[in-house]
């Protein structure tokens, strides 16, 4: 992620709650590092398009995509999964359905 200082800790998770929206999960949707966009980009298009997302939570995932490359950020319905991903997509990240 450009144009961001990073932090020099990773953020210390202050929620446990899960991303299943308690539905049979069929697929995950996969968000990957790109370098082309801001923390705060990828964390509005990230509490605009996946249910039940704050910013806590996005800047978490935001965070270790920027460290680990990717992270998995939504899990549910095949249906679902594809739905956020192509918003996610038209947002400019680069994402995949598992």
């Amino acid at each position: 992620m450009a144009g961001t200082k990073t932090p020099f800790a990773p953020p210390v998770p202050t929620e446990t709650t899960s991303i299943d929206t308690g539905a049979e999960v069929d697929a995950r949707v996969v968000v990957f590092n790109c370098e082309c966009h801001t923390y705060d980009q990828v964390i509005a298009l990230f509490c605009q398009h996946i249910p039940g997302m704050n910013t806590t939570k996005a800047f978490e995932l935001a965070w270790k995509i920027d460290h680990d490359g990717e992270a998995i950020v939504f899990a549910g319905t095949l249906a679902q999964a594809e739905e956020i991903a192509g918003k996610l997509a038209g947002g400019g990240l680069r994402v995949a359905v598992q």
